[in-house]
């Protein structure tokens, strides 16, 4: 085993990889750039190195300075978790060129698979169908409208080097294709430094199931069960869940052992995820895609199995080789895990970075919790906006929602909005708790608009008792209250607080009515002026619409990125659009003008 492994990422994952070394016995080093300065993964480590400015690209996405990072700690190996560098072949390919030891597939193979043209060609060559689409980058949007025209709408314009979602765009119409297009490609070159897209069909209500394989160095591979991926928002995942529920024996042992051919077809070895479509029949299915790394739900495998997929990717790395066979790997019960996301499901899933001033963990009998944040901690808007991971196990799929629930339940996070809301809803909803649900439900066939919106802290009438102060039996009963009243002050929303005190509950409850009608005053005032305003807290990626231009109400404008997520900011009224002086990559706050739309 290695004696010292540095950990190229950060917040849960980090942590994550961190504990598995310590238990391994083997030195953990972490790096952090410099808005993780005080950061969990931080302290959790043995060692920590800055690697650079907070930008991604200037620091978690900097190989030279990672793996500079990894020689001055005298690491022998580097884990690069998931998301950044995990899936880059030059990255991996550097990594070994400097001798040390990448705790992952060959380089060869990243690259194979990273390029998901080149994977659907595995994927052939390996026996296993794959959904129909274009062999090659689509090079116009002439030539996407002609696959569309022969294969039929709706189609998915898909980035070539994207994953995760990101870059993925779906098109029910022709006149829809050529933003389908430029969006899907903006958001590969953001998040891959790439931007080829291809095109595929659309399956209308497909489950997204996964195989997860293990491969070591003496040609060994393994597959550890299913997984259910299928609940999703804007092509990510919210919901994942093993095994998946409702599969026939002999349509798991096809998918299991379709994921094998394809991992010895390219020489895999270490921990990798093959993603395949199954279609309404519940019997065909086709290769999506393979992620040459330790995939964000693999606690559900985890805890369905009894392995240890971190442990088995350092032993493999360092030649160990693998500490189980086909034949140990057997599952029991069912997991579910939810991902926690600072994002605010009542308004699209709109992402919301800002300070946790609350954290209250749920415990119990098979009871996990992953994350890499605390109470204090703030938020980055330059990286994704996961928090953190609830993951429960039961006897039963029944027992697993009811668990999960439960867990829920107990959960708290304060200061920012979460998932939390949606993933309650979801545990009771018809469709999952029957297995019915596809990846197209949340977003076209689940009514969302009962979701709670998320009080701003304190503006939620909350009371604190304070002594009556000798003035009698009438105000004996009186309560301090606070309040954060959102106001419109120099055209900008502005949260003040508002102290005082009420003489009983009933006033309390007024006082909390009077706030919210106030705040939805303050909402409307902002948009019937001529600004379109900032959602959110972003950085501008695309002007859709130039200065002098015509638009009409709900036409793109702005589109924003936050957290890795693409926000279009449509026209609010009919007019002409006016620049405010912003350009490309400038970053906006919540609230922020992004044009003005005058009459004519």
């Amino acid at each position: 085993m290695f004696s010292s492994v540095l950990v190229a990422n950060r917040g849960e994952i980090a942590i994550r990889v961190i504990r598995a070394c310590k238990e391994l016995g083997v030195t953990a080093v972490a790096v952090y750039a410099e808005a993780d300065a005080d950061a969990p993964h931080v302290r959790a480590a043995d060692a920590a190195y800055l690697i650079g400015p907070t930008p991604p690209a200037a620091s978690y996405l900097h190989p030279e300075r990672i793996i500079g990072a990894a020689r001055e700690a005298g690491a022998e190996a580097i884990h690069p978790g998931y998301g950044f560098l995990s899936e880059n072949a030059d990255f991996a390919r550097a990594v070994v060129d400097a001798g040390l030891v990448f705790v992952g597939p060959p380089p060869s193979a990243i690259q194979q698979m990273g390029d998901k043209l080149s994977a659907r060609a595995v994927a052939d060559a390996a026996g296993v169908p794959v959904v129909p689409g274009t062999r090659s980058p689509v090079g116009s949007t002439d030539e996407a409208l002609a696959f569309s025209e022969q294969h039929g709408y709706p189609v998915a314009v898909k980035a070539a080097f994207g994953g995760g979602g990101r870059g993925l765009k779906v098109v029910q119409k022709p006149e829809a294709m050529e933003e389908a297009i430029g969006a899907a490609q903006r958001e590969a070159v953001g998040a891959f430094g790439r931007g080829e897209c291809y095109l595929e069909r659309y399956l209308a209500r497909p489950r997204h199931v996964e195989i997860q394989v293990l491969a070591d160095a003496d040609g060994t591979t393994i597959y550890l069960g299913d997984r259910d991926c299928s609940l999703q928002r804007r092509h990510q995942k919210l919901v994942e869940e093993a095994p998946a529920p409702g599969i026939a024996s002999e349509v798991r042992e096809a998918m299991g052992q379709a994921a094998i051919r394809v991992a010895r077809e390219m020489g895999y070895t270490n921990a990798g995820t093959c993603e395949f479509l199954l279609d309404e029949d519940g019997q065909t299915f086709y290769f999506l895609e393979m992620n040459t790394r330790l995939q964000v739900e693999h606690p559900v495998t985890e805890l369905v199995t009894g392995v240890d997929l971190v442990h088995q990717q350092l032993r493999i790395a360092a030649g160990d080789g693998m500490t189980v066979t086909q034949d140990d790997i057997t599952t029991s019960g069912h997991a579910i895990e939810v991902r926690l996301n600072a994002e605010e499901p009542a308004a699209g899933f709109m992402p919301s970075p800002g300070t946790i001033t609350e954290l209250r963990i749920p415990t119990g009998p098979w009871v996990r919790f992953d994350t890499g944040v605390e109470a204090g901690y703030q938020i980055p808007p330059a990286y994704d906006s996961l928090i953190g991971k609830l993951i429960v196990w039961g006897a039963d799929r029944d027992l697993a929602r009811l668990r999960m629930a439960r867990a829920l339940d107990e959960l708290v996070v304060g200061g920012v909005p979460t998932t939390a809301p949606f993933h309650e809803l979801a545990m009771t909803h018809p469709q999952f708790a029957e297995a019915t649900h596809c990846t197209a439900s949340v977003e076209r066939e689940w009514d969302l608009s009962e979701l709670p919106e998320h009080q701003h802290p304190g503006g939620d009438g909350a009371t604190t008792s304070t002594p009556g102060g000798g003035h009698g039996t009438e105000h004996a009963t009186a309560v301090r209250t606070k309040r954060d009243v959102r106001l419109t002050i120099g055209g900008q929303p502005r949260w003040v607080s508002v102290y005082g005190t009420a003489d009983s509950p009933a006033a309390v409850a007024g006082a909390a009515r009077t706030g919210e009608t106030t705040a939805r005053e303050a909402d409307r005032a902002a948009t019937d002026g001529p600004e379109v305003r900032a959602p959110m807290q972003g950085t501008i990626v695309a002007y859709a619409a130039e200065p002098g231009e015509a638009v009409t109400a709900g036409q793109l404008v702005v589109v924003l990125e936050a957290m890795k997520m693409e926000t279009h900011v449509a026209a609010h009224r009919d007019g002409t659009v006016q620049g405010v002086g912003l350009a490309v990559g400038d970053v906006v706050e919540r609230g922020a003008v992004l044009a003005t739309i005058t009459d004519g």
